[in-house]
């Protein structure tokens, strides 16, 4: 029980210092802080690992702000997942328009973050527009705003960090990108520093202030390093070698653009100031690497993030070459005894050396960890997926409200504007204020000047965009469909559905049919590459109870239809219809497909029968879904979108 004290002063928040390990996320939060211009921090971790409380804590060690009001500490300002553009870049004062007849702006939360702390939880969950937005503005400084006839920029420079859940759903690729630096968390698993972590966090819960004190003099010398390291940081010199050692590491790595060149620059003279030092040296280039190009190889969603240690290793010695290419611009060939043939060539020290590097060039843990189809030749083990293909468009019918996205239509409040409405909260049309204003002049005795507003003529607007679904797969894993060039197809055609997923910000769930029961083995969630790895997983053989498929497909949808009503849902399944196990396997999977059915539940069925000898059964489930309906071997994009006209 936390220590009672008399009075209002306010409980201290967790020193910074007292932390135990997370040395990684530590060093990026403070290098953001003595250089902003990095761009902010990612921080990627499973639940529990002191995310929050990090960055909490860092807010308390930035120097205070000097401005009109003269002196006031640097601000921790948090941006709720749930808010609007004009919440977070300021709009129009509409007060200040109805009372005054002024044109004012009135700023968000960008500008109250200005040489602060801007924090968003769940970052990953907050609209990409929006995530542009903060992104733009950690990178300029500034924000400009053109809207509403209001044109006006203001200074935001604040350090930004997001802190996300990978099990609840990634960021696309070129908005992780926008990130400076990103970091993964995760729990140690060294039980002293377990012990560590649990002993201090119950001393503080016992008496934050006295916890606080123990501390303070660690905070009070980080805050001034800090300091100091903004004073220093502009006299850095960041030579021309080892500005060749960033672009040769940026170009072995094979990041996009330039702003991973720009980031690591930043990072590296960060570092230095960080230490004192007057010149970036290697060990500060090697660790600004560390933290801002893994995110950044990440070329397909299902790409694990994170750089090998053997990779950067090797990238670092093939960068050391070209930062002394730099000093030494014409050197002299190293003799090599006659017929060696190698011109000269690089070679490593020692046999040890030959074969680590042999072995980085051919271990899998340096290849993509999305499935390639196999190449001429190559033997294609039973569960190994087939060809994949770029998936058209599954659109559920009808107009929806759910959670922004890129799949169905829907009503939000993001897109095109439609028609205006006297609804209150939808924003403000103003053709559609205007409108309504002028039919009252007369009542209201205008004749000349200026047009006489109410709060009665504002008028919301109604806008059409795209939404986010539900995408269940059910997957039949019978014996019947174990064949393995079947099974190859089936799994080569669900991930190309759930890459597809995954670039329309859907949430999925699978389900396998297989011996006695269905199974859901990833329930619903937006972490679509954990679906990937689930699916490879996946068992086979034995019978096939598809109307336990359905009936359990069916009671997920239902259960997340209370969860999230707005979200709609649509069912994909992939079977050769070949029920068996139990009495009358097919006609109860026919009475289990028509309640679904009934709860007008969007479908797909995936013919996945082949062979000579062919029973029709999953087109006769297809009619009883009241859905849509194609062979898994004519699943191209012109087929995918002839099953959403089905569907529809």
């Amino acid at each position: 029980m936390a220590v009672q004290r008399s009075g209002s002063v306010p409980e201290p928040g967790y020193p910074f210092s007292a932390i135990v390990g997370q040395d990684q996320l530590r060093l990026s939060l403070i290098l953001c802080a003595v250089h902003p211009g990095i761009g902010g921090v990612l921080v990627r971790g499973e639940k529990g690992t002191a995310k929050s409380t990090v960055v909490r804590a860092l807010a308390t060690l930035l120097p205070a702000v000097e401005d009109e009001d003269g002196s006031r500490p640097a601000k921790l300002v948090e941006l709720p997942v749930g808010a609007t553009e004009d919440r977070v870049v300021g709009s129009i004062d509409l007060e200040k328009v109805l009372r005054d007849g002024e044109r004012a702006f009135q700023p968000g939360l960008l500008a109250a973050a200005h040489r602060g702390v801007l924090y968003v939880d769940e970052v990953n969950l907050l609209h990409d527009h929006l995530v542009d937005v903060l992104l733009d503005a950690a990178a300029m400084g500034r924000v400009h705003v053109e809207r509403d006839g209001v044109s006006h920029s203001h200074p935001a420079q604040f350090v930004l960090v997001g802190t996300m859940n990978p099990e609840e759903g990634e960021l696309r690729p070129q908005l992780l990108d926008r990130f400076g630096l990103a970091v993964e968390v995760t729990a140690s698993r060294d039980v002293d520093v377990r012990m560590n972590v649990v002993r201090r966090r119950m001393n503080y819960e016992r008496d934050p202030h006295a916890f606080a004190a123990e501390f303070r003099n660690d905070d009070i010398a980080v805050a001034e390093q800090i300091l100091a390291a903004r004073k220093i940081l502009d006299d850095v010199v960041l030579s021309d070698k080892e500005l060749r050692r960033i672009a040769a590491l940026c170009a072995s790595f094979d990041v996009d653009g330039m702003r991973a060149d720009l980031v690591l620059a930043r990072t590296a003279s960060a570092h230095a100031a960080w230490r004192g030092a007057s010149d970036v040296t290697e060990e500060d280039v090697r660790i600004a690497a560390e933290l801002a190009l893994p995110h950044r190889r990440r070329r397909d969603p299902f790409d694990e993030p994170g750089i090998d240690d053997r990779q950067l290793d090797e990238a670092m010695r093939d960068a050391a070459e070209q930062a002394d290419q730099q000093s030494d611009p014409d050197p002299e060939p190293d003799p090599t005894p006659d017929g060696d043939g190698d011109g000269g060539a690089p070679r490593p020290d020692s046999a040890e050396e030959a074969d680590a590097s042999e072995s980085t060039q051919s271990s899998p843990e340096t290849e993509s960890s999305v499935p390639r189809p196999s190449g001429a030749g190559s033997e294609k083990q039973a569960g190994t997926p087939g060809a994949q293909f770029r998936a058209r468009l599954l659109e559920v019918p009808g107009v929806g409200e759910g959670a922004p996205g890129r799949r169905s239509r829907s009503r939000s409040s993001h897109g095109r504007s439609v028609r205006p409405t006297v609804e209150a909260g939808k924003g403000l049309h103003l053709v559609g204020t205007l409108f309504a204003a002028a039919e009252q002049q007369f009542v209201r005795g205008r004749t000349s000047g200026r047009l006489k507003l109410e709060p009665a003529d504002l008028r919301g607007v109604i806008k059409e965009g795209r939404e986010g679904n539900l995408i269940v797969f059910v997957v039949d894993a019978s014996g019947s469909m174990a064949a393995r060039d079947r099974l190859s197809a089936v799994t080569g055609a669900v991930l190309s559905l759930l890459r597809d997923a995954y670039q329309r910000r859907d949430k999925v769930a699978v389900i396998t049919v297989r011996g006695t029961e269905a199974e859901t083995v990833l329930p619903p969630t937006s972490s679509v590459d954990v679906a990937v790895t689930r699916l490879r997983k996946m068992k086979t053989g034995g019978r096939s109870p598809l109307a336990q498929g359905f009936l359990q497909a069916r009671e997920l949808v239902l259960r997340e239809r209370v969860r999230d009503p707005l979200r709609r849902a649509l069912l994909v399944a992939l079977t050769d219809g070949r029920a068996t196990g139990g009495t009358d396997p097919v006609g109860r999977a026919r009475i289990a497909a028509r309640r679904i059915a009934s709860d007008k539940i969007a479908t797909v069925v995936v013919d996945c029968e082949s062979g000579m000898v062919r029973l029709g059964l999953a087109s006769d489930f297809a009619s009883c879904l009241g859905g849509g309906y194609v062979a898994l071997a004519d699943l191209s994009a012109e087929q995918v979108a002839a099953v959403v006209r089905a569907a529809a």
